[in-house]
């Protein structure tokens, strides 16, 4: 799991090793003491299948002391052995792919350029350098995004898409493999979306890519309204919050609207935002922590299930 976005030129880097429940517990907390546009946290599985490994990745010089402290009552005395490293921008792109492995939702397969030979005859690959933009696939969150568009195209054929806060651009490639149409997506950082520039052309979906930098839909080819009948935004809860009257606005009547980038508390505030709209929830999944919830604009709020794991 990630909490926070990984900073554009990081200068540090921590490693702690512990176990799953305390390694989630301290990338939480790491997450909300830290400004999400200056740091990173991500735990994953090692693998010896026994241990998590905890990276925090800071754009300034960190107090050590500071974060030790912070973390001794999460960890206990295995905050002692955690490891600060001065690493460039190249070692971070490095050190944020190690290990990875080839990601499965449906027939996408989210791989790096070492897992090509995994591809299967009737995969839609999806080849990520995840650069200094968020979304790998492997984060809970991007994760259960995918599945939940993969759901959607298994349920029809969208006219028109849009990618809030693409990143990596991963979700708009997902939708652009599967229909071969023009997808819009946009993020407010430039770095991101020259990442997922790269992508696409690596990927040889170009032609099918409208990419702006902007805030939200504050774009030409975003602020359309009633145009797309499906929206995704894989960000935070604070904007996602924020953004429910500009989403509401470009999402087309009966259009399908997925979100994540929310921890299961986050939920509540934010199915409330978007009801205040008109656009109710249908699903919701959690993965890893992080919920994923699949809305609809239009009519009155239906009964839900839950799933997840």
């Amino acid at each position: 799991m990630l909490e926070g976005l990984p900073p554009h030129q990081p200068t540090r880097l921590m490693r702690l090793r512990t176990d799953e429940r305390r390694a989630k517990a301290l990338t939480e907390l790491l997450g909300e003491v830290f400004d999400p546009a200056e740091s990173a946290v991500a735990s994953f599985e090692s693998e010896d299948g026994k241990t998590w490994l905890l990276e925090a990745y800071f754009a300034d010089l960190p107090d050590e002391d500071v974060i030790r402290e912070l973390a001794r009552p999460v960890v206990g005395d295995a905050v002692d052995d955690a490891t600060f490293d001065t690493l460039g921008r190249k070692d971070w792109v490095k050190a944020s792919l190690e290990g990875l492995k080839p990601v499965r939702a449906w027939r996408f397969l989210v791989h790096g350029s070492h897992d090509r030979a995994g591809i299967r005859p009737n995969d839609l690959a999806i080849e990520i350098e995840a650069a200094l933009a968020f979304g790998t696939g492997h984060h809970g969150t991007t994760r259960g995004c995918l599945l939940a568009v993969a759901a959607e195209l298994k349920r029809g054929r969208p006219r028109a898409m849009l990618d809030v806060g693409t990143g990596t651009g991963i979700l708009a490639f997902a939708v652009a493999k599967a229909l071969h149409t023009r997808v819009v997506a946009g993020d407010i950082d430039p770095e991101a979306i020259r990442t997922a520039r790269e992508n696409a052309r690596l990927n040889g979906i170009s032609p099918h890519l409208s990419l702006y930098v902007a805030p939200g839909v504050r774009h030409a080819m975003a602020d359309r309204p009633g145009r797309f009948d499906l929206v995704t935004a894989n960000i935070l809860a604070a904007p996602l919050r924020r953004l429910a009257p500009a989403i509401a606005r470009v999402l087309a009547p009966g259009g399908t609207l997925i979100l994540s980038g929310l921890l299961v508390r986050d939920v509540p505030g934010v199915l409330s935002a978007y009801a205040a709209q008109g656009i109710h929830l249908r699903s919701r999944s959690v993965l890893e922590g992080w919920a994923t919830l699949v809305l609809r604009r239009g009519g009155a709020a239906p009964r839900h299930r839950r799933s997840g794991r």
